[in-house]
């Protein structure tokens, strides 16, 4: 899916070359993030149970969901150039501690305007993690496990439903929203310190990995850079300035903006389909989706580095999630409507491993995390769009089906865009039926 084709990277000699690093580095990442996800996300599953606490109308949740997304914009160019310049390791510390800490102040709001200020600072402490992270991983898996391992860090995100969900639905049944928003800011400063300990920037500087293990990690990406074309001048402006990254900033907002949207207003329509079942039943039903998207997710993944095919493995599940939205405002009855729901969850949660594959594969590790940065904030506004529109359109109309239908039209212009957009002059990456990730 790039224009350059990276040179063979030498087979490992026999015996194989040590991966500590899918062991370490992932679990400990994926952990971190799952939290984040929960402070982000919880609030999907307690707004249909506020019970007029704040007197929100459906646009009113809306505009809560996704104002979570205005604040996230301002960290992610800063974040990423610190994480490259100074340590991701550190950069990711002190967010982990500004958001946990914020997070349970959001459960203490007293009016609906702190409620929207809350969730704006949540989104500007969490708005760095997600750049910082990227290019942590970057520094420790050559482009050929790539794919790999941002979708197994990123099974965070519909891990962290599968688990969490449950959990808020159970503690909204024992608890008041507020001391649930209280209880779940608390987990990220307790794993603050098993970051912090756990993690190191590059492999050389990690105490529990193998020299040979060090070395190959970082002869391969070696390898990787100086395969890559140079960009322009080498400065950021060039980067950004690309055909192919402003390409992906398209692609991630009208992506997102539909992710999102159905993302958000997931728990409500279960609600529905449960003719107001109790939160732990709705709760428990909402993890069933992520389930399934969980294992597409990685199995989407492990095709795209197998066969390089970075395009088809984004804009396929983006079909197949368009056609189950649609379909899912068509039919009758709460099995075949919760079967499509599946389909769609696992449809907009496949593409996260190959997209972020991408930005890699094209640009060069001293420009390529601004160009992340860049590409995750403006298209993490579609976090905004996305969930404010199906709640405005669902006051103005008085059903979902029009905020759904318009979401699939979004999904549908990520498609046109990574199809048409990023067709001409591309070819895919180096394949690698031969070899996976060393004991992942």
């Amino acid at each position: 899916m790039t224009d350059a084709r990276p040179q063979p990277i030498p087979s490992s000699p026999s015996p194989a070359v040590p991966a500590k690093r899918w062991a370490y580095v992932i679990p400990v990442a994926a952990i971190m993030y799952m939290l984040a996800y929960l402070d982000r996300n919880n609030v999907s599953v307690i707004l249909p149970y506020m019970h007029g606490d704040l007197e929100l109308s459906n646009a009113d949740k809306g505009l809560a969901g996704g104002i979570f997304f205005v604040g996230y914009v301002f960290l992610q160019i800063p974040a990423a150039i610190l994480a490259q310049r100074w340590s991701a390791r550190k950069t990711v510390l002190i967010l982990m501690v500004a958001w946990g800490l914020a997070a349970s102040l959001s459960g203490l709001v007293q009016t609906k305007s702190q409620f929207y200020a809350a969730r704006f600072v949540l989104g500007f402490f969490e708005g760095g993690v997600w750049p910082a992270v990227l290019i942590l991983l970057a520094s420790w898996f050559p482009l050929r496990e790539r794919a790999r391992a941002n979708a197994l860090w990123m099974a965070c995100l519909p891990l962290s439903s599968v688990f969490m969900a449950p959990l808020s639905g159970w503690m909204l049944d024992h608890a008041s929203w507020r001391w649930v928003l209280v209880l779940q800011g608390m987990p990220p400063l307790v794993w603050a310190l098993v970051w912090w300990f756990a993690v190191a920037d590059r492999p050389a500087q990690a105490r529990w990995i193998s020299r040979a293990e060090a070395d190959h990690v970082e002869r391969s990406i070696a390898a990787d850079e100086a395969a890559k074309p140079p960009a322009g001048s080498g400065s950021y402006l060039d980067a950004v300035k690309q055909k192919s990254v402003l390409v992906l900033i398209g692609v991630y907002f009208f992506w997102i903006t539909g992710f999102y949207g159905f993302n958000l207003w997931l728990p409500s329509v279960i609600k529905e389909l449960t003719h107001d079942g109790s939160s732990t039943e709705v709760g428990l039903l909402t993890a069933i989706p992520f389930t399934i998207a969980l294992a597409v997710m990685i199995a989407n993944a492990a095709w795209s580095d197998r066969t390089g095919r970075r395009r088809q493995a984004v804009a396929v599940p983006l079909v197949v999630g368009i056609a189950a939205l649609l379909l899912g405002q068509a039919v009758d009855g709460a099995l075949p409507r919760m079967l499509l729901l599946c389909v769609t969850a696992a449809a907009v949660y496949a593409p996260y491993g190959p997209f972020w594959a991408i930005p890699g594969q094209l640009l060069r590790f001293e420009v390529v995390a601004v160009a992340m940065g860049l590409i995750n904030a403006l298209g993490n506004l579609g976090g905004f769009a996305g969930p404010y529109l199906v709640g405005w359109l669902t006051d103005a109309t008085g059903s979902s089906v029009t905020g759904f239908a318009v979401l699939s039209g979004f999904l549908a212009v990520a498609v046109a865009l990574v199809t048409l957009g990023l067709r001409t002059g591309t070819r895919p990456v180096r394949r690698l039926s031969e070899e996976g990730p060393e004991g992942a």
